[in-house]
């Protein structure tokens, strides 16, 4: 039940905030912040509770929490929610970058703050119905329920080029996800063919037995909806226009949070569903993740655009959690999710930072920054220490999930793992490149722009502590997550095994 609560509070909070828009615009930014703190105690108190008591999510499957209804029986559906490690982590994740971006935008959204903060809440509800949807109906019903308010924050209260760049995210993702529900529709009707039972349920699909070409087919059509949303190349073109026309709070939560949901149905839906394809494609999907890398980070050091700068780096940082999931290990398979959480963490501040630059400068344009650092110090501190994040400079959390990534990927595939480490290389001259260029030099424009306030130090203390946290003492969130990996992998062995079987 408290899982339906905290999707319920967040929905309720958007239009509560939309509602009281008329009594001032304070009242639909602490509306939200008040709905989403109170999603974060529930959700940190249900993981304290988890941790606090290991033995019994080892022996219960990593499952913390569940709510199961019927919602559609004729056709097999139902309201099932559950979470385990992996949900729960990516939950907090949404939960904290949420804030975050309510945070971020206080100042920079100043007409329709209501309708704003609706989409921004119902963006985030969605998210976390994704992450938290065990029926795959209900996962689908959500999944397309994150795009319209994710349109609208990009179409409304984005830059020059928004209303293309709103265009241009949903037909995207839309025409990919309309690949996922003929995947998901002809798995529904292959299972009651051998089982006699319509269902959408999860647990009863894992293992449904597939002739190999049929299963191939399937899982492309969840790989590719799954590879648009991460982003890999080549289904990122949307996210450079995305990222860079959309709100502060809207780079967030793309970047936080939209990608994630791509990285997290790979994981739990992909290679248990249809563990003998993926088996197959997997030197492919390594082979995808690590040309993300490398192109991703060229293409970051080749743009003058501050905001399409940190955009790139998503594709590169993400490649890691593609080669993650299909080396299929468990040291690859906790550096995936280290990465989901680190990444973030680390590139949703920097596009906050960007915003607040952009804000102040009216500019992104690299060529015209230079000579900052005296000017804006915090602004500066704060951004060198992002950059080093993003290079994975050790003691800081990004460093432990790509370590974990590589170590796991030379088991799986040396030589894809040999190239993939060329992005630690590549990632430092990107990310020195960035502070370099917007913070050193001459300050030849003449900036005087204010620095940092007291709240936007609040909001990037919390991500520097949350980074600092990951990266020196990542075992809380490795024991959360192991019982998961650990079920996912059974998962997908059993269902090799099941396949074995077929004629």
């Amino acid at each position: 039940m408290i899982l339906a609560w905290v999707i319920a509070i967040v929905l309720s909070g958007g239009l509560l905030a939309w509602s009281l828009e008329r009594m001032g615009p304070h009242w639909p930014r602490w509306i939200s912040v008040a709905a989403l703190v109170i999603d974060l105690v529930l959700a940190l108190t249900m993981w304290w509770m988890g941790y606090v008591g290991l033995t019994k999510m080892e022996h219960s499957g990593g499952w913390l929490a569940e709510a199961d209804w019927d919602w559609i029986p004729r056709f097999g559906i139902r309201f099932h929610l559950a979470a385990d490690g992996l949900s729960l982590l990516l939950v907090l994740l949404t939960l904290f970058l949420g804030i975050a971006s309510v945070g971020a935008s206080w100042t920079e959204v100043k007409e329709r703050v209501g309708f704003f903060h609706f989409n921004l809440m119902w963006v985030l509800g969605g998210v976390l119905g994704v992450f938290l949807a065990l029926d795959l109906f209900l996962f689908y019903f959500f999944w397309e329920m994150m795009l319209v308010p994710m349109y609208f924050l990009i179409g409304i209260w984005g830059h020059e080029n928004r209303v293309y760049a709103a265009i241009k995210f949903f037909l995207f993702t839309q025409a990919s996800g309309l690949l996922m529900l003929v995947a998901i529709v002809s798995l529904y009707f292959v299972h009651h063919a051998s089982t006699g039972v319509y269902t959408f349920d999860y647990f009863r699909l894992l293992g449904t037995p597939l002739q190999s070409s049929t299963g191939m087919w399937m899982m492309l059509g969840f790989f590719i909806a799954f590879a648009v949303k991460l982003p890999a190349v080549p289904f990122h073109t949307w996210l450079p226009d995305a990222h860079t026309e959309a709100p502060t709070a809207g780079s967030v939560i793309l970047a936080g949070l939209l990608l994630k949901t791509g990285a997290y149905g790979l994981m739990r839906f992909v290679v248990p569903l249809f563990p003998e394809a993926a088996h197959a494609f997997a030197p492919m999907g390594m082979a995808l993740g690590v040309i993300g890398i490398l192109y991703g980070a060229v293409m970051a050091f080749a743009q003058t655009d501050l905001k399409r700068l940190v955009a790139y780096t998503s594709v590169s940082h993400l490649g890691f959690v593609l080669i993650g999931v299909f080396a299929w290990n468990e040291l690859a398979l906790q550096g995936a999710i280290m990465q989901m959480i680190c990444h973030g963490i680390s590139t949703g501040a920097l596009f906050i930072l960007v915003g607040a630059l952009a804000e102040r400068i009216h500019t992104r344009d690299i060529r015209r920054m230079g000579g900052l650092w005296s000017v804006v110090p915090r602004m500066a501190g704060v951004g060198m220490i992002f950059a080093l994040a993003s290079l994975g400079l050790p003691g800081l959390g990004n460093f432990v999930a790509e370590f974990l990534v590589l170590l796991g990927a030379y088991r799986a595939n040396i030589i894809l793992a040999a190239i993939a480490t060329v992005g630690l290389v590549t990632a430092t001259i990107y990310s020195l490149s960035l502070v370099q260029r917007t913070f050193h030099g001459p300050n030849t424009a003449g900036w005087a722009p204010p620095d940092f306030s007291i709240r936007e130090m609040a909001v990037m203390a919390a991500m520097i502590a949350a980074i600092v946290w990951l990266g020196l003492y990542p075992q809380p969130v490795l024991a959360t997550a192991r019982p998961t990996l650990t079920g996912l992998q059974q998962y997908a062995v059993q269902g090799l095994h099941l396949r074995e079987d077929i004629p």
